[in-house]
């Protein structure tokens, strides 16, 4: 299965954002890219102090415009996540679509993000709790001849959640992700190739990249990681598409030439 992932840099205004990925998903269509990637608040992006208020409600006008995306490019829109409101609560969620628009799946983040770096040069202090109310259901589904298991930028740091998506039948996750530049350069490659090490599958993780804001500026570097750990693309720095085949026999193949057993008991 030919992947892409984009990586952008999301503003607060929906229109924007949109007219870019639309861009990229032109470029897809023509290298015959079968499913698409997107990153972490793709649809509208806030400076972490307040919500969005471009948020998801039912199937409005927002959700729509994302379903209208999977349907006029005939491909599947996996992964990226929106505000989206539910019972009165802003849930992060990730949201998968068929390439026909039908919604296969979504995802609500489990594990939020806190950092306090006001003793680093970029100062930067989120809490996004402050914002959303967590998740607490996992989320696998089929994709192709692939079985998917869904994550969200901070749950890469929870090693013990890919293991239970594996133990599930994964072999193939994805990571929404608006990784801090500080976090970012000290351990983003690190933990999303320990995850397709220790799971012996592919890892798409689709990330935001740049100056959003006044206060909000990400890592970049979406990545596409194979399941011997080995880096297949690297976006780097900018707005961009970046593209990898992902081939089930490979993961048979490396399954085979190191086996790590499904159930394994702590001494």
């Amino acid at each position: 299965m030919k992947i892409g992932v984009i990586q952008l840099t999301s503003v607060l205004e929906p229109e924007i954002n949109l007219k870019k990925i639309r861009t990229f998903l032109d470029d897809a269509k023509k290298q015959n890219v079968q499913a698409v990637f997107l990153p972490e608040v793709f649809y509208s992006i806030s400076d972490g102090t307040k919500p969005t208020t471009y948020l998801i409600e039912g199937e409005n006008e927002h959700f729509k415009n994302i379903q209208k995306l999977a349907k006029d490019y005939q491909i599947y829109l996996l992964g990226g996540s929106a505000a989206t409101l539910v019972d009165g609560k802003i849930i992060n969620r990730a949201y998968h679509f068929d390439p026909k628009g039908k919604l296969l799946a979504s995802y609500d983040k489990i594990h939020l993000f806190a950092c306090n770096l006001l003793n680093h040069p970029s100062q930067t202090v989120l809490n996004e709790s402050a914002i959303y109310s967590p998740g607490d259901k996992l989320c696998l589904l089929p994709i192709e001849e692939f079985t998917m298991g869904t994550t969200i930028c901070f749950d890469v740091r929870f090693p013990e959640m890919f293991r239970k998506y594996y133990k599930m039948g994964a072999n193939l996750f994805t990571v929404s992700a608006a990784f801090t530049v500080p976090t970012g350069k000290a351990h983003w490659h690190t933990l999303l190739r320990a995850r397709a090490i220790e799971t012996q599958s592919y890892v798409v993780a689709a990330a935001q990249w740049g100056q959003h804001n006044a206060k909000i500026s990400t890592f970049g570097h979406s990545l596409i990681v194979n399941p011997w750990g080995e880096v297949m693309a690297d976006a780097g720095e900018g707005e961009k598409l970046i593209t990898a085949e992902l081939d089930l026999e490979q993961i048979n193949r490396y399954r085979e030439r190191l086996s790590v057993p499904v159930d394994t008991f702590l001494m």
